[in-house]
């Protein structure tokens, strides 16, 4: 997979004009982009028509994500009902990924606000067992738990990062972090970048930077 493959942006805006023009700005530089709640609630399904018209997704969303702690059935249903649904339309079958522990929670967080005593780490490996077992395709994790999930639960198991700030760049709400080129060193497939790149005067040269640290 090349670099530009596995950047994914964030278009985390509520303006659809705005979210349209990155859109258009980033087609050719990055992999893809992920609609978020911000903008999937302001225009709905209209978001990914759009991407569709540019070639950046096929069918309907190309992932979509549930959240690992819903727990085993809802994850299963998940799956059976992704799978039912690109059978009837004739799509391409989604991948199904779980949400694990969010990056912008740190330790002392977990374990004192969600009272998960064994931590993050834990945690998230936890979540991606329970999910591969459940079907799922992968999940979102921070890059620090990169490298567990893969050995736990295999090289084919996706993992997707959010928590990715390049060097210099502000972490914002953001706490268990790593930079694009180490998140994808500890074994991300898919980094996704909001901010770095959505709220910067070039988003396109800061794209292409990543890119180009990840090797192109």
């Amino acid at each position: 997979m090349t670099g530009k493959e596995r950047l994914l942006v964030a278009l985390d805006v509520e303006e659809w004009p705005r979210a349209q023009a990155l859109a258009r700005l980033l087609r050719d530089v990055v992999g893809g982009f992920k609609v978020g709640m911000r903008l999937y609630f302001r225009v709905g399904p209209a978001a990914l028509a759009f991407l569709r018209e540019m070639g950046k997704v096929v069918g309907g969303a190309t992932m979509i994500n549930v959240h690992a702690a819903g727990g085993r059935a809802m994850m299963r249903v998940a799956v059976e009902a992704a799978a039912a649904e690109a059978a009837r339309l004739g799509v391409p079958c989604p991948r199904v990924v779980a949400v694990t522990v969010l990056t912008s929670l740190d330790d002392r967080a977990v374990r004192e606000e969600l009272g998960i005593p064994e931590g993050a780490a834990r945690a998230v490996l936890r979540w991606a067992l329970l999910a591969r077992e459940c079907g799922l395709d992968g999940v979102v994790a921070s890059p620090h738990e990169a490298a567990a999930i893969k050995e736990a639960c295999g090289s084919d198991f996706l993992v997707i990062t959010p928590g990715v700030r390049p060097e210099g760049v502000a972490e914002n709400d953001q706490r268990r972090v790593l930079t694009p080129a180490g998140a994808v060193a500890a074994g991300a497939d898919y980094i996704v970048v909001g901010r770095p790149i959505i709220a910067v005067a070039d988003p396109v040269r800061a794209a292409a930077e990543i890119v180009k640290s990840l090797g192109g």
